[in-house]
């Protein structure tokens, strides 16, 4: 299952490297146009969330791969490694959700 994921964030990494042309590569297209791709990210998240109210299981798994795709490549533009975030995980598995969420600061901006 994880291998699936591994093999997107290569393909995603491979496209922004090796793609010229926008009109061939969708990812290529989204990591040279940070606005899009935030807002394509917005609109994917938003999607899932109409599926998961309102829609069929086929539905939200659908959006769920389009969220996963938007999400890598929303990573890949702002130079965060997956590693990072599991390791983020890892840590958090360490304390309780509620504990966590009040040590976080006001604002993370």
């Amino acid at each position: 299952m994880f291998l699936i994921l591994e093999e997107l964030v290569k393909i995603i990494k491979k496209r922004k490297l090796h793609s010229i042309n926008e009109k061939k590569s969708y990812t290529y297209k989204l990591l040279k146009n940070k606005e899009l791709c935030f807002k394509k990210f917005r609109e994917e998240a938003l999607e899932l969330l109409d599926a998961a109210k309102y829609k069929n299981k086929k539905c939200l798994i659908h959006e769920s791969a389009d969220l996963l795709y938007h999400f890598f490549v929303l990573l890949e533009l702002k130079k965060v490694s997956v590693n990072s975030i599991m390791k983020e995980l890892k840590r958090r598995q360490k304390i309780s959700g509620i504990q966590e969420k009040k040590s976080r600061k006001k604002d993370v901006r």
